[in-house]
């Protein structure tokens, strides 16, 4: 009887731009995607297997608790067989509010409370009081915020505007609102005045209210006619409406737009932690639960290590458990009190990943999505024992990845290829590491590295002196201008704190290009994205007559039975979702008035389905021309202006947020992490991009890990020599070809893929 292969199999894949390909995978191995960006990794793994496990995965659970959990449609394709499980590690960022740190994350604080109710002298009451977020654990001060957060009045107005040019920079407050509308048209202030032109009365009373005791009233129009409405001011206002209620509770406003508009001091009462003083004198060896948050995670170790007491040993012996995870993962310089919102693209990755390495359980699937995003070359060999870790437990490893190290320890690979798009779609290649090189594939097991040996040189410098964010030691550093410079240096050796905070405070006017989302929806498409859309319906408008809202699907030409969704999902009670194509328009999500007018041969809708390639031919508006140019030069040209933002892969959606930047000139550009998603292959096209910006006469700077781009800049400067305290120094300035005589860690790597290909 012939050994059966135990292998996921998959058949007829259609998802997105999968071209009906045939796949199997086999279970217990380590199998890495590859292939250009966009090319149909993310189909394949996310869109089709991962979601069609955890589709079977809710079908056990009761229809009523079905019901309160996400919903997953079937994927196009024709079978599915042999699936497990899955547990997904994706690259997005980690969700959560301000208060959400590593200790909470990782499920790491529930046990330290825990702790000190038991054990803790003297003692105070049970495990929730130890809470911030708790009515007796909360600091009276600061709420358990930690910090005193105070409007900042030069922050909200403009003095030299006047009420009416958006005098008030907070957006509820200003004419946007009724609040704004209010306080033009409620009598007591001119609206057309500029706010530095007010008397001294006028102007406490704008900001300030009336004096206490006294009331003022103006009146608000309503449907039903004006009504008395009392005034309290500006920052009164602000602050009861704005700061002392729960902000995420609130529609017309976001957390980020209130902070931008207050300043935020450490609380004198808790000082910082955020907990009641009566929390904090309770100890564990002389330490409180503050000081246990404060620690590096490797000291936090040592320090539960030596907890003897019955009734805590057991609690401390399970947190160590945890904690150990983090310190497998290299983060060992981290604290429980680190928010989640302050790490590094490379340190969320690995926080994400110790989460799922405490698991017993076994015969699981492990996805994972570009797991190298963001690590150093240093900090990859962790990663690499980490999966063949899982893998040994008899579970599946799946992995999308470009990084050669990684894709070299794969049992399998699969690239998905031969272009990206509609060029995509297809499995170019399955198999062994040593037939790659034979095969069609884009992956190229040989790549060499390239160091730039003719560096251009700067006339001026940026300076940051004595910089102390986070972990930096006081650092001072000179930064060429109108060059390309890289910022390099292990996860947590300070990149981020000098660049994204020193840096920019000292030259606010920096175009910074990050790694959060884009806002993106299933009705953002890339021409709305690009500031193109109006100019495409204004050109249909003048050439039809018509008004232009007739040209969009968000307004006067929305399908009439979909409005514009191009898809309906009827109502099917507790049986799976189903997104059926609307008949009436067949998916177009236009009407058939609009699609009845053309310009130059083409309605709405072809021109939408035309690739940024074709429509470079097709336009001929400057404006248009040059923001499709600059998706072009990004190496998005496969795309179709209608494309969705929402359908974009991770590498799409960083190329498509530097195009939209590239519109300028004469600037300063930071980008963090510009590889991110990226084949090497589309390395160069962006280092293209690059070249080109600086030579323009712009200044390009770029944090990054990847080899490729640090030896094509002019200067690189690279911190650390660690992570956490053991970072935040400068270790080397110069340029490419002075590091490789140093002994840095990038030095290293750099001198090995000079001399061995990778």
């Amino acid at each position: 009887m012939s050994e059966i292969k135990d292998e996921i199999i998959l058949r007829g894949l259609k998802a997105n731009n999968l071209k009906n390909i045939d796949l199997n995978i086999q279970k217990e191995k380590i199998t890495v995607f590859t292939g250009l960006s966009g090319s149909g990794k993310s189909s394949v793994v996310f869109d089709t297997l991962a979601t069609e496990s955890r589709r079977q995965m809710t079908l056990n659970y009761p229809h009523y608790v079905r019901n309160q959990m996400p919903r997953y449609e079937r994927p196009h394709a024709d079978l599915m067989q042999n699936l497990s499980p899955v547990v997904v590690v994706e690259q997005r960022p980690i969700g959560g509010n301000s208060r959400s740190t590593v200790g909470t994350y990782m499920d790491i604080h529930p046990l330290i409370r825990l702790l000190f109710s038991r054990i803790g002298e003297p003692s105070i009451g049970s495990a929730t009081d130890f809470s911030s977020q708790s009515s007796f654990g909360r600091c009276p001060s600061c709420s358990g915020y930690g910090e005193v957060i105070a409007p900042d009045i030069n922050k909200m107005i403009d003095f030299n505007k006047s009420l009416r040019e958006y005098a008030v920079n907070f957006k509820p407050l200003s004419p946007s609102g009724w609040q704004g509308r209010w306080m033009i048209t409620g009598g007591l202030f001119d609206p057309d005045k500029p706010i530095k032109d007010y008397s001294e009365a006028e102007r406490n009373l704008l900001i300030y209210g009336p004096p206490e005791g006294e009331k003022v009233f103006a009146p608000f129009h309503t449907k039903n006619g004006p009504q008395p409405h009392e005034w309290d001011g500006l920052l009164p206002r602000f602050t009861r409406l704005y700061i002392n209620r729960d902000i995420s509770k609130l529609k017309e406003v976001s957390q980020e737009d209130v902070l931008a508009m207050s300043t935020h001091s450490l609380c004198p009462t808790c000082q910082g932690s955020g907990l009641n003083p009566k929390v904090l004198e309770c100890r564990i060896n002389s330490l409180n639960i503050a000081d246990y948050d404060a620690l590096e995670i490797t000291e936090l170790v040592t320090e539960l290590k030596n907890i003897e007491a019955p009734l805590g040993k057991p609690i401390a012996v399970q947190a160590i458990s945890h904690i150990k995870q983090l310190v497998k993962m290299g983060l060992g310089y981290l604290s429980l009190s680190r928010k989640m919102d302050t790490l590094s693209g490379g340190e969320a990755q690995r926080v994400k990943i110790a989460r799922h390495l405490g698991s017993s359980l076994n015969n699981l699937t492990y996805i994972f999505d570009e797991p190298s995003a963001g690590l150093h070359p240093e900090e990859v060999d962790l990663l690499i024992d980490m999966l063949k870790n899982i893998k040994e437990q008899h579970n599946t490893v799946i992995v999308i990845e470009h990084d050669l190290s990684i894709i070299k320890v794969a049992d399998e690979i699969i690239e998905m290829g031969p272009g990206a798009g509609t060029y995509g779609g297809e499995a170019v290649y399955q198999g062994k590491m040593e037939g790659l090189s034979n095969s069609k594939a884009a992956t190229a097991l040989d790549y060499k590295l390239n160091v730039n040996e003719n560096p251009r040189e700067s006339k001026d410098n940026f300076i940051i002196e004595n910089a102390t964010s986070n972990n930096l030691k006081n650092i001072s550093v000179t930064i060429p201008q109108n060059v390309l410079v890289a910022v390099c240096g292990v996860s947590g050796s300070g990149k981020s704190s000098l660049m994204m905070e020193a840096f920019t405070e000292n030259y606010p006017e920096t175009i910074m290009v990050g790694q959060g989302s884009i806002g993106i929806s299933s009705r953002s498409t890339l021409a709305t994205y690009m500031g193109i859309m109006d100019d495409i319906r204004s050109i249909f408008s003048k050439e039809t007559g018509q008004p232009a809202g007739l040209f969009s699907f968000n307004s006067l030409g929305a399908c009439p039975v979909c409005k514009g969704k191009g898809e309906m999902k009827p109502d099917v009670a507790f049986a799976d979702p189903v997104t059926v194509q609307c008949e009436a328009c067949q998916g177009t999500r236009y009407s058939d008035e609009a699609l009845s007018h053309r310009y130059q041969d083409k309605n709405i809708v072809e021109i939408l389905n035309l690739t940024i390639e074709e429509a470079l031919d097709y336009f001929e508006a400057p404006k248009i021309l040059k923001r499709v140019h600059t998706l072009q030069d990004v190496g998005l040209g496969y795309l179709t202006l209608g494309q969705t933002t929402s359908s974009l892969s991770g590498g799409e959606v960083q190329r498509l947020k530097l195009a939209s930047h590239l519109q300028k000139e004469g600037q300063i550009y930071l980008l963090d992490e510009p590889s991110l998603g990226l084949h090497t292959k589309d390395n160069d096209r962006l280092l293209d991009v690059f070249q080109y910006l600086v030579n323009r006469g712009n200044s390009v700077i770029i944090i990054e890990h990847n080899l490729d781009f640090i030896a094509a800049s002019d200067w690189v400067i690279e911190l650390g020599p660690g992570g956490g305290k053991e970072g935040g120094r400068v270790i080397f300035e110069g340029t490419p070809e002075e590091m490789l005589n140093t002994d840095t860690v990038t030095a290293k790597w750099l001198r090995a893929r000079v001399s061995n290909g990778t």
